[in-house]
């Protein structure tokens, strides 16, 4: 029994880190049947009744906690960040769209110091540096290339997250909110806008084919309702920084898989500027490992500080 303890977070961070990975590719799969607003709206829906339905089935509270911070945590972490994020599927490959969002950490940090006045210290100002020479190595801001439009839609995606981190951050700080919760009306009420914008925008209908249907399946019910349940699970069996370091592997599985199946290539510069952004990550989780052995307290973390 305590070896089947000890394994099971490690096969439960396995497989989602497996399924987000595939998140990718699955969404730009959808994108051939649906425009992105209306499949954005689509899987949010999907996604918001998917962690409902958990939560009643898990006896979980289903009321609504701080109405006012929970709906500016959807605008920014639900609707901003699937406008962008979709959008950047729609102009560029699944691989590079995920490393440009996998980098929110940073931002996170970077936005924590005028918001929470949580200033960067040492050896994460390493980190930091390593992610943004990164960033440019991959945008290549001095070659006006085709892709150029698509990075600055995936960077603009990893910045609505990390406002919505930052958000949640202060939120919590104040108030005590079951994470599942807020996770299922953040989307709810980030939904709405979704739904509200397909009305206006004209956009080519959806396409209602068997196989879409069972994209937005597994967009809500396996990659939203049950990965979200994984991700807390893991959360409460092992520390918060071997998490956040093990899903980490989520965009290197988005790239392998983009690679196969769309063919998805990289240049020079690219490649180093993925090799930078996944170093200073990972040194971003070891220096949280080495707060962990000062501090006994686990600190409470979400997808994002991965």
């Amino acid at each position: 029994m305590h070896a089947r303890n000890r394994w099971l977070p490690a096969l439960a961070l396995f497989v989602l880190t497996l399924t987000w990975g595939y998140t990718w590719i699955v969404a730009k799969q959808g994108l051939v049947h649906a425009p992105p607003l209306a499949f954005a709206a689509e899987r949010c829906v999907g996604g918001a009744l998917a962690l409902f339905v958990i939560l009643k089935l898990l006896g979980r509270p289903l009321g609504l906690v701080a109405a006012g911070p929970t709906l500016a945590i959807g605008l920014s972490q639900v609707t901003a960040f699937m406008i962008f994020q979709t959008w950047a599927l729609v102009e560029g490959g699944p691989g590079k769209t995920a490393v440009l969002i996998y980098t929110m950490p940073i931002w996170t940090l970077l936005l924590a110091w005028p918001i929470l006045g949580e200033r960067l210290r040492g050896k994460q100002w390493l980190a930091a540096a390593s992610t943004l020479i990164g960033l440019v190595l991959i945008i290549e801001p001095w070659n006006l290339h085709a892709s150029l439009f698509s990075d600055i839609l995936g960077l603009l995606g990893a910045l609505s997250w990390a406002v919505g981190t930052i958000l949640i951050k202060r939120l919590r700080s104040t108030t005590p909110v079951d994470l599942l919760n807020l996770t299922a009306w953040q989307m709810l009420l980030g939904a709405i806008p979704l739904v509200l914008l397909t009305g206006i925008v004209p956009e080519r209908p959806t396409e209602w084919t068997l196989g879409y249907l069972g994209i937005i399946a597994f967009m809500s019910i396996v990659s939203t309702a049950l990965c979200w349940l994984l991700w807390i699970y893991i959360l409460d069996r092992v520390p918060a920084w071997e998490a956040s370091l093990s899903v980490l592997g989520t965009p290197v599985v988005a790239i392998l898989s983009s690679r196969l199946i769309f063919g998805e290539t990289f240049s020079l510069s690219e490649l180093s500027g993925i090799v930078l952004i996944g170093g200073g990550l990972v040194f971003l989780s070891l220096l949280g490992w080495a707060a962990s052995r000062r501090s006994p307290v686990k600190a409470p973390a979400r997808p994002e500080a991965a």
